[in-house]
This record gives structure tokens, sequence and C-alpha cells, in this order.
């Protein structure tokens, strides 16, 4: 599978709603980069000080700001987390949103197409920076058995290195599992 099948598969029109006229839980967005010919696609390790989701992997995001958009706190946080600068151009579509179960947040992923990523620095929110093969961590997928994380029925686990990605990022990437392996991709 090369990027511009996957550019294909997951392209769509962007929601560009502010964020602040959404109503219910905490809100945040994240971008989910995709990058490269052999595609990888970015996650971080969340500094474990954080005083919501410390040590865990997730997409570069946050909170929203008042008088964002969706889409523009997803490409300021980003730019904050990893001094990565990503333009409304590079981004192609978006999923569904997640809520996580815990903190009570519903996040709007957005779907970000590079040709290469420059070298990247991380903040203070970030222990680490994982540049993962697509294919082969999607195909990581199973169920989450943990009782504590089973609060709904579709409970997921990726896995890369030592690293279980789950929860509302494995969510997200449950969706374009599920976009790419519709389309005979995986």
């Amino acid at each position: 599978m090369d990027i511009e099948q996957i550019r294909s598969v997951l392209s769509n029109e962007i929601h560009t709603v502010p964020i602040s006229e959404s109503v219910g839980n905490h809100l945040a967005s994240v971008l989910i980069i995709i990058y490269g010919n052999d595609p990888f696609i970015i996650m971080t390790k969340k500094a474990r000080n954080l005083k919501v989701h410390a040590g865990e992997i997730a997409f570069p995001g946050g909170k929203w700001c008042e008088k964002e958009t969706a889409e523009e706190t997803a490409i300021r946080e980003t730019k904050e987390e990893l001094g990565l600068e990503v333009s409304k151009e590079q981004i192609i579509g978006q999923l569904d949103n997640v809520v996580t179960l815990n903190s009570n947040y519903s996040i709007t992923p957005f779907v970000a197409i590079l040709d290469k990523v420059p070298s990247l620095v991380a903040n203070s929110e970030v222990e680490s920076i994982l540049h993962i093969p697509l294919v082969s961590f999607l195909n990581t997928i199973d169920e989450d058995e943990i009782p504590e994380h089973r609060s709904i029925n579709e409970m997921y686990t990726f896995t890369f290195e030592k690293h279980i990605i789950w929860g509302a990022s494995a969510r997200m990437l449950r969706q374009i599992f599920m976009l790419l392996s519709k389309k005979k991709l995986l």
C-alpha cells in the first residue's frame, strides 16, 4: 500500500465549524500524521507528569482554544508539541469524533498526509515521539481485554514495540483500519 492509496481512502470533507459551537464533553482535536512512500504514522508518548493521560500513547493535539476551529486547534497543538508546521492544505480529511471514557473529552481527529517529516523536537508535554510503520501497526489490532478499559463494547488495542495503544487513540486507529480494509488495502 502506498501513500496515494491511503490519501484516496482517507480524503473527505473537513467540517470547519468552530469547536466552541459544539456541545457536550470537554473539546479537543488531534492530528493523525501519515508520511512517506512506505507510510509511517506519528504518535507521541505523553509526559508522565501530566494531569490527564500521563504516559499514554496518543496523537499530537489537545484542548481547543476559543475562536479556533477544531482543525486550527489540531494544527496549533501539533506545532507546540512537535515543532512541526502542518498547513490546512496538507489535511486531507477527518475521522468520526471519539469520546474518552475517563476524562470526558470529545476529540475530533484530522488526517494529514506529508511527503516527509523533518527532525521533530518534543516539548515538555511529550516524553517521546514514535514513528510507526503504518501497515504492520494497523495489523496488530486486537480486542482490549483489560476489564478497566471495557466500559464500552468497542475497545481495541494496537501494539508497537513495547507500547500498547488503547482507548480513544485505538478507536481512531480502528477507523483507519476499517476504511483501508473495506478497500482491501490491508
